[in-house]
């Protein structure tokens, strides 16, 4: 027994990582399907470290009826002409874009966070999957927002390239290889060089008539989300920025707290929290960098520290694999969620 799954985009990186997680995690399936562009139509991918592999289908010709759920990693475009017509076909659609996030009467999931808003899928039969850089903050701030209550959050990110896409993976690598042997360096994904470098612009600049004039979009989602998915009362001021990583994206996080909360509550607070793993040593080498959250579900934090400029304050470092917590597992756990709470196995 079990559900009707289709991965809608399953050849780009978040599609695979989500075939990889649906293996990993033994998620119950009846039947299991891998959807993409014509272009990739008739491909073979595996479906995750089993020996069992997957015919790519053609999204313009799929019929979504008698499907259970559809994971939707194909980006804004395909996803506003494909998703409403799977919806409409009976399947719960889970999407990794932008494009549903913030609309009233579609839930924005983080399933550690906020698992109680999925009972409102069913007016549209859409959720939605948060940004990735929102998705790995809110895990390490909501156990703390319940003890304290968050008033004020300033981030500051450190955004792999997997962010942008294969296109971002291969730009640094072939950057960082031009950058040895001497040849051009071609710039084609991001606005500046990305090897040996940062970049502290993430998607496109907010229009000037908004409170947001000077900030850029991907600076705009982390505030709106945080709002929709913890609180509305939490202000959120972010810094986005491109770093020469491949994957697993890092923030700096600044709290300010309605009530008092010390050090060792915090991480006592942490070591217990649903998706959170705290390393917190003060010494060196004790904390988690990208390079080591590669692969790993969990939200990990580390520099758990006093804001002595505020009265209420606190400072931490927080890491995750951003295709696989900011992205992929994220709409995995809202699926394995959707199952307990509202689907049944066929």
């Amino acid at each position: 027994m079990g559900y009707r799954v289709v991965v809608v985009g399953a050849t780009g990186n978040v599609g695979r990582e989500m075939l990889n997680i649906l293996a990993e995690r033994e998620f119950p399936l009846a039947d299991i399907a891998a959807v993409a562009s014509p272009r990739s139509q008739g491909d073979i991918i595996d479906f995750g470290e089993t020996d069992r592999t997957l015919k790519v289908q053609s999204i313009e010709h799929f019929d979504f009826t008698g499907w259970d759920i559809a994971l939707f990693a194909a980006g804004s475009g395909p996803t506003r002409i494909h998703a409403p017509r799977a919806a409409e076909a009976g399947c719960v659609v889970i999407d990794n874009s932008s494009l549903y996030r913030m609309e009233r009467d579609v839930p924005l999931i983080v399933p550690e966070v906020n698992p109680e808003a999925i009972d409102g899928y069913a007016k549209r039969n859409i959720i939605a999957n948060p940004n990735c850089s929102t998705a790995q903050m809110v895990v390490a701030l909501k156990p703390l927002h319940d003890e304290a209550g968050i008033t004020r959050v300033v981030v500051s990110t450190y955004q792999s390239v997997s962010g942008a896409g294969k296109a971002g993976m291969d730009e640094l690598f072939n950057q960082t290889r031009a950058v040895f042997v001497g040849d051009e360096k071609v710039q084609e994904k991001f606005t500046k060089q990305i090897a040996f470098n940062v970049i502290p612009h993430i998607d496109v600049f907010m229009d000037a008539s908004s409170d947001y004039d000077g900030y850029t979009k991907e600076e705009w989602k982390m505030a709106a989300e945080t709002n929709k998915i913890l609180s509305p009362d939490i202000r959120v001021t972010a810094t986005c920025v491109r770093v020469p990583v491949f994957v697993g994206h890092s923030e700096a996080i600044n709290i300010e707290f309605e009530r008092p909360i010390s050090v060792a509550k915090a991480q006592s607070i942490l070591r217990e929290a649903p998706g959170v793993m705290l390393i917190d040593k003060r010494e060196d080498g004790g904390y988690v960098t990208p390079v080591e959250c590669v692969g790993d579900y969990a939200t990990f934090v580390s520099r758990v520290r006093k804001d002595p400029t505020v009265e209420n304050g606190l400072t931490l470092w927080c890491v995750s694999d951003n295709l696989r917590k900011g992205a992929a597992l994220n709409a995995v756990q809202i699926a394995e969620l959707l199952g307990r709470r509202h689907l049944k196995k066929a």
